[in-house]
């Protein structure tokens, strides 16, 4: 016979079976010492002896007790298999629910994370806007206060010419004699006439129109209902087609999603230069020759252009970045990174190895407030464009101050280059024009101003020298590059607006390979594009493994890789590049 054991807390062990002949113990009545009970009385369903029968249950059914005990034996066993076969439902339903909570469980902390990580590159997103309005109302103020400020000063000294011509033929009328009105009533009428001739711009050039429009009700009504949490009893992982759902039901794993379209949810933040990441461009990569390292063989995942290493991440100690702006890259095989809101300049080794830093924050000669860009003279000086001090500070190889260059003429130098004279090429963001010094300090020319023409910028950011001595220019706000010749004569542009092949949303790093291939950071894209030395396009760099975030300065490293400032991202990113 077999019967339930189960302990308290615990689980059912399985059946146990007990023998018969175990039990097979006589029973005495209780009535009749002596007797043995092997009767049963139905009617009264107890067991009786001889004696009993004889008395009480004289008129009733009697029947062996040993016959009702095998019929109880035969049903509890029918109940008993009843149970057990409901046992093994029971642990697979406890199996699916234990499966259940933990997928549950985990599907919990992988959506945590994503909602965070979305709302996290949303902010980055608001932020970068944010930082471009400001710009483009820094650029548009700038240029519409440059013509009214010009305007002014000319009536300003016309009118101090006026007031001077005026005071002098006052003074002859009422104090000359009759000699000296003669000898000078001709001058005096001549000066008189040129005056009261002369055309002055009396009609405002410009107007006071300036205005921000943003359409925050639909941004609003996006972020209000941003996201969807699909917790219904018949979520699965199958998609959301009939065939899906059809395939899910109680007692089914199922899936828990959340669903956000960053798309809408930055929808009304600007129209004109999108914030980097806001839109994901489609690199129509176009293949170039091989170098050292393709193997021609097919690859599995055929990136032509592979990340070598990323270093950094957001934070103020070595190798750690807060807003990294310029780079370069030196024969010597170091790489150079203007860490602006750190105030220092970190160095490391073309294999990302940590070198050194200086820098010390401050307005002062040999201190650094916002270091934007960075290049190596031959000599092994590092230049430093500082946009806050407003000026150049030259250190020494070893990271000691050496001098300042550019004070009292720049107004907020973003990025520096040397050409193949050992002249400095400082690019002035706040100004728009470009100045050339010698080493000492001494200006040797500078070209620019602010506008969309040809030989105008607004908000140019890095430059580049090539071969030919030719000066190369990103120009932020008019989505172009600008080259010129060495005198600062306009040769060529190329990009416009936009996110086709060759075009930019606001293009930034810029560096020359050997070959005269222009090397671009197009920031308001996130992505590196290569141009011949004409500017036609030629191909992407590769970086969709480790995607950018509004990149910054671009250089080319001693080893013939590309280093770029992840600036979004608070990290440089080494990529090879097949030249």
């Amino acid at each position: 016979m077999e019967v339930l054991e189960s302990q308290a807390g615990g689980s059912y062990s399985g059946p146990k079976t007990i023998d018969a002949s175990t039990e097979a113990r006589p029973l005495s009545c209780p009535r009749h010492q002596g007797n043995v009970m092997e009767l049963f009385c139905s009617p009264c369903e107890t067991a009786v002896c001889e004696e009993c029968v004889g008395g009480e249950h004289t008129q009733h059914a009697i029947m062996p007790l040993r016959d009702m005990l095998e019929k109880h034996r035969v049903s509890l066993q029918g109940q008993l298999d009843a149970v057990k076969k409901r046992l093994p439902e029971i642990d697979s339903t406890l199996q699916v629910l234990s499966e259940i909570l933990q997928q549950m469980a985990n599907q919990k902390s992988s959506i945590e994370q994503d909602i965070h990580a979305i709302f996290t590159e949303l902010q980055k997103a608001l932020d970068m806007r944010k930082n471009v309005l400001l710009v483009e109302l820094e650029v548009n103020y700038g240029l519409k206060q440059k013509v009214l400020q010009a305007q002014l000063s000319s009536l300003l000294q016309e009118r101090d010419r006026m007031h001077d011509g005026c005071t002098l033929a006052e003074r002859t009328l009422l104090r000359g004699s009759g000699a000296e009105l003669l000898l000078a009533s001709r001058q005096l009428g001549e000066r008189l006439d040129e005056l009261a001739g002369h055309g002055l711009p009396l009609r405002p050039e410009e107007n006071a129109q300036l205005a921000f429009v943003a359409e925050t009700e639909t941004l609003h009504a996006s972020i209000r209902t941003l996201g969807a949490l699909n917790a219904r009893a018949d979520a699965c992982s199958q998609t959301g087609t009939s065939e899906g759902v059809r395939r899910c039901g109680v007692g089914r794993p199922g899936r828990v999603t959340v669903a956000v379209r960053e798309d809408e949810a930055i929808s009304g933040a600007g129209r004109k230069t999108k914030s980097p990441g806001s839109t994901h461009v489609k690199q129509r990569a176009v293949k170039r020759p091989g170098s050292k390292y393709s193997s021609g063989k097919r690859k599995e995942n055929p990136l032509e252009d592979d990340l070598v290493f990323r270093i950094g991440t957001k934070g103020r100690n070595k190798g750690e970045f807060t807003n990294l702006q310029g780079v370069a890259a030196s024969n010597l095989g170091k790489i150079l990174i203007a860490d602006s809101n750190n105030q220092c300049i970190q160095v490391f080794s073309n294999d990302g190895q940590f070198r050194n830093r200086f820098g010390v924050r401050g307005r002062s000669p040999g201190q650094l407030q916002r270091p934007t860009g960075v290049a190596e003279h031959p000599n092994g000086d590092i230049i430093i464009a500082d946009y806050d001090n407003k000026w150049i500070s030259i250190f020494s190889s070893d990271g000691k101050f050496k001098a300042k260059i550019g004070s009292g003429k720049l107004m907020g130098p973003k990025g520096v280059s040397v050409n193949r004279d050992g002249h400095i090429i400082v690019v002035d963001n706040k100004a728009c024009c470009i100045f050339i010094f010698q080493a000492n300090g001494k200006l040797v020319t500078k070209f620019g101003s602010r506008g969309n023409g040809d030989k105008q910028f607004a908000g140019p950011h890095f430059a580049a020298v090539n071969q030919n001595n030719e000066i190369i220019i990103t120009d932020f706000h008019n989505h172009s590059v600008k080259v010129f010749n060495s005198e600062g004569e306009f040769m060529l542009k190329f990009g416009s607006n936009g996110e086709g092949n060759g075009q930019f949303n606001a293009p930034t790093g810029v560096a020359v390979d050997v070959n005269g291939n222009i090397i671009v950071a197009d920031w308001g894209n996130s992505r590196i594009q290569v141009f011949d030395s004409s500017g036609s396009f030629l191909s992407y760099i590769n970086t969709s493994a480790d995607p950018l975030y509004g990149p910054q300065g671009l250089a080319l490293t001693s080893d013939g890789n590309v280093v770029v400032a992840d600036s979004g991202n608070h990290c440089f990113k080494v990529y090879r590049y097949l030249q």
